[in-house]
């Protein structure tokens, strides 16, 4: 059951009168406020949960809260994009979306994941745009930007498809489901199929080089897979056995590949449940027999917390022009955080002597000096962190997370559990728009995707911002300007 709201400050000031043995203050009051003569009387078990005393400690929690919040102050960089602000061109490309349109899909579920991809059909001659989504009836939705045609693809899966990837421009794309299987799919048909995982595999990235594609996926066995996919000469690409893994000591939230600035080596960035940390793994080349990632580095997201498990960083989005800027979205009740980062990168020093060896020192370790370098890496990891700002999101232990990037980086969306998609701005961390006419209120909203789309109109072809989002209302909308 749901948490009562609490009641007028009136009633709760007599409640208090009459518990504390005041009849005579309780006779004015009650007659100064016009309150019926059993005002502040406990009825239900419901009433007796919120008291004044009850309200100071939450205010004081939030108090509390609100001294970890940080907020920026620069008017120059990175503001959320104003229409008033711009002229009439401008206005049409940098104003947030704000007008949801309801897609009518062939079934009615709720909906797991969505966004616009390149995609190819039997049909087209070369990938086109399509806007995607999947739902708990385990079928797969297309739909072209300049089309009201919904097509529907079932068969694909033995489960509800959890997330998706797209590989060499739309031409093959990588599905996970909750059966903890990794499909390799073509055109409407399924050409290769893992199961890996032991429960729901909840993620799928990939990265793409001359040589090949790099796939990795996240599963709510504690483990991470990397397979390495080659496209043979006869076009029948399969996935293969994994060639690597991690096991963690929990599942999984999220993951991404990401290069070093310095080195441009490939790196999996992952987080983990229960754990404030970011985690660099190296990825390597393929090998004889599958091993393990060896785990370059670690970022703490709370430093200085003295707390055993703030929260969990439950999704990650690089910035779409700043690769080593992260939004974290925190699995923090009862309303989402979402933290803006910089990723402090293993040095390329600490990379070549993890190959060498270790080097020896004059300098002799005792407990001040690693106490003095614990305390420089908690202040280097606290001076990286940009924005860490409440979104008032409501969120439970249930929910899922989700954090996307504006494509201009000028802000991030965020879902939440009340039928609202809330836009942060990225250089305040200050919620700035509020979207509440498509969702039913008080519905999940369990997926969102930001990003330019080509549209077409009047023969001519224009990019429009988009934003995408499914809930558990079962609707499917796309936000536009």
């Amino acid at each position: 059951m749901p948490p009562q709201p609490p009641p007028l400050a009136s009633i709760l000031i007599a409640r208090f009168l009459r518990s504390n043995n005041y009849p005579e203050t309780l006779d004015a009051f009650i007659r100064e406020a016009n309150l019926p003569r059993d005002a502040g009387q406990s009825k239900t078990d419901e009433a007796q949960t919120w008291t004044i005393e009850n309200i100071l400690e939450e205010k004081k929690r939030f108090d509390t809260s609100v001294q970890f919040e940080r907020y920026g102050d620069s008017p120059e960089k990175d503001i959320w994009t104003d229409p008033g602000k711009f002229s009439l061109l401008i206005l049409v490309l940098d104003s947030p979306p704000s007008t949801p349109k309801i897609i009518q899909t062939p079934t009615s579920s709720n909906i797991l994941a969505c966004s616009v991809e390149n995609w190819k059909n039997s049909t087209d001659a070369n990938a086109q745009p399509h806007l995607v989504a999947t739902g708990a009836d385990r079928q797969l939705h297309l739909l072209k930007p300049d089309d009201d045609n919904v097509t529907s693809v079932s068969g694909l899966s033995e489960s509800p498809i959890l997330s998706y990837a797209q590989i060499r421009n739309g031409k093959y794309t990588c599905l996970t489901n909750m059966s903890g299987q990794l499909l390799l799919q073509r055109d409407g048909e399924v050409l290769d199929t893992r199961k890996d995982h032991a429960k729901y595999a909840v993620k799928v990235v990939v990265s793409e080089d001359r040589d090949g594609v790099w796939i990795a996926t996240a599963g709510w066995d504690s483990k991470i897979f990397l397979y390495r996919l080659r496209e043979p000469s006869d076009d029948a690409a399969t996935i293969g056995a994994p060639i690597a893994f991690i096991t963690l000591a929990s599942n999984p939230e999220s993951m991404l590949f990401t290069r070093h600035p310095e080195t441009k080596e490939l790196i999996l960035l992952a987080s983990r449940r229960d754990s404030t940390h970011l985690y660099y793994y190296r990825v390597e080349g393929p090998s004889t027999t599958p091993c393990e990632c060896e785990l370059l580095g670690r970022q703490n997201l709370a430093p200085h917390s003295n707390a055993w498990v703030a929260f969990s960083p439950a999704c990650l989005a690089l910035s779409p022009h700043d690769p080593s800027l992260l939004a974290v979205a925190t699995s923090t009740l009862p309303h989402m955080k979402v933290i803006i980062v910089r990723l402090l990168f293993p040095s390329a020093e600490s990379l070549e002597l993890r190959t060498s060896g270790p080097i020896e020192t004059a300098e002799p370790v005792t407990q001040a000096t690693q106490a003095m370098a614990a305390l420089a890496l908690q202040n280097r990891e606290d001076a990286a962190i940009v924005v860490q700002a409440n979104t008032f999101a409501p969120q439970t232990a249930y929910s899922t997370p989700q954090v996307v990037w504006r494509p201009d980086g000028s802000g991030v969306w965020v879902n939440g559990e009340d039928g609202v998609i809330r836009g942060v701005e990225a250089k305040t961390g200050k919620v700035v728009t509020v979207l509440k006419e498509g969702h039913v209120i008080g519905s999940k909203v369990r997926a969102i995707w930001a990003g330019w789309v080509d549209v077409s109109r009047d023969g001519e072809v224009s990019k429009e911002e988009w934003l995408v989002s499914g809930g558990f209302d079962k609707r499917l909308i796309v936000w536009r300007v």
